[in-house]
């Protein structure tokens, strides 16, 4: 017995109100199984994929590309068996060969979506301790599916995929910029449409304002306007924490795989800091001041057209090879736009890492509606007097936003200090794991 149900707009977030379909990766007729993505959406925190609730074949598509609905919408209508659960395991061929070996076939020559994944296949792999590269992916154009990720898994191949292997292209990252989370290339310039138009002799370029990019204009006017900004700056000798890097970075690119920033130290650091001092975890509530108890730090990343600020979960836990395992891993799927929205909620503190760009004085916006913002400038050698006497030292600046509701110049001064305390008590015994 077959009926029609309806997909429609999740409630991904609680502040998502609205959402916009981006492109429709399955038509009218198509099969589609639980969890395959059914079309691309874009909310104005992140891109994301709608994923199927149920498996069936889909009847209708009710919204149309481009189109912008409420959190609720139906979007599409798929007819399905009754008994779902069951009949989901029995697609299979004609022969009784398994419906996805033949899909596979049909779609070797195409894998022009060999590197799109759903929020699934994502979660699923870095479960595993997969490396999504080395899967073969059955799905429409070479698209890896939640069903390879479970084949792969079962087959034990994963256990090995899971150990770090320090690749070239590892090698060059560390080679292009070793202190910087977004700068691992030259960065690229928006997409300008190719319409023009004359204005009093001069030609005009014009930029599509994207839901993302909406967003960021919001909440940026939302901060400015509501919370009365404070701003406070001071200066760290890291001398010895350059010290300590260059003594294991090396190592740890051997060991991990991946490059040790000086942004996995300024968390760490600040992460303590915000441990002493729990009122710089916190946000304004009208009536009241909510104090967060997990300590969860927001990193900005840049990226050519928009600045995302993905999370690092319970930072206050891991350890410096931890912290820069999360920061590898966020910057890296910031920079190929495949943050989900679960990696955007919850912070409770901001850290940017600015000194990247070469800047060595920032004054930041604070990430609404979080009390604070800090960001962590260029490391540069100067001359600096020790005991009377003149010595060459690294040194860097952080620059502090507050939220003056929440706090004031005695407890932002007393915090930074420890910050500063905490980066220069590193030394060549400090243990990374």
């Amino acid at each position: 017995m077959k009926s029609v149900k309806e997909i429609v707009i999740p409630q991904l977030a609680e502040s998502l109100v609205s959402a916009t379909i981006d492109k429709w990766l399955k038509q009218p007729g198509d099969r589609i199984e639980m969890y395959e993505p059914i079309c691309e959406l874009i909310t104005d925190k992140v891109s994301a994929e709608l994923p199927s609730t149920f498996a069936g074949t889909i009847v209708e598509i009710m919204v149309g590309n481009g189109e912008t609905v409420p959190v609720g919408t139906p979007v599409c209508r798929v007819e399905t068996e009754v008994a779902s659960s069951e009949a989901a395991p029995a697609s299979s061929g004609a022969n009784g060969a398994p419906a996805f070996e033949s899909s596979q076939a049909a779609d070797d020559g195409d894998k022009s979506m060999r590197n799109r994944f759903s929020p699934v296949v994502q979660q699923l792999a870095a479960e595993h301790g997969i490396r999504l590269a080395d899967v073969q992916g059955t799905g429409l154009g070479g698209r890896i599916t939640r069903k390879d990720i479970l084949a792969y898994v079962a087959s034990g191949a994963g256990q090995a995929a899971a150990k770090p292997v320090a690749t070239p292209a590892s090698t060059t990252v560390s080679e292009v910029r070793s202190s910087g989370l977004h700068l691992s290339e030259s960065p690229r310039t928006p997409t300008v449409n190719n319409q023009s138009t004359s204005n009093s002799g001069r030609g005009e370029d014009f930029i599509d304002v994207s839901p993302i990019r909406s967003a960021i204009a919001r909440n940026t006017m939302l901060s400015v306007n509501e919370i009365p900004h404070g701003w406070m700056m001071i200066e760290v000798d890291v001398t010895n924490l350059v010290q300590l890097r260059n003594k294991v970075k090396d190592e740890f690119m051997k060991r991990e795989g991946l490059n040790l920033t000086y942004l996995a130290f300024v968390l760490k650091a600040v992460v303590n800091a915000l441990k002493d001092f729990p009122i710089m975890n916190s946000m304004w509530a009208v009536d009241k001041i909510i104090v967060k108890r997990d300590i969860n730090i927001s990193l900005a990343v840049g990226t050519e057209e928009s600045v995302a600020t993905p999370v690092i979960k319970n930072a206050d836990h891991k350890t410096i090879a931890g912290l820069a395992r999360e920061i590898d891993d966020l910057a890296r799927r910031g920079r190929e736009g495949k943050l989900t929205l679960s990696d955007m909620q919850g912070g409770t503190f901001t850290v940017n890492n600015t000194g990247s760009f070469g800047s060595i004085i920032t004054n930041p916006i604070i990430n609404y509606p979080q009390a604070a913002i800090l960001t962590f400038e260029s490391i540069v050698k100067r001359p600096v007097v020790i005991n009377d006497m003149i010595a060459i030292r690294s040194m860097a600046n952080m620059c502090l936003s507050l939220d003056h509701r929440v706090l004031d110049g005695v407890i932002c001064g007393r915090f930074l200090q420890r910050v500063k305390d905490n980066l220069e008590s590193f030394n060549l015994d400090t243990k990374l794991y």
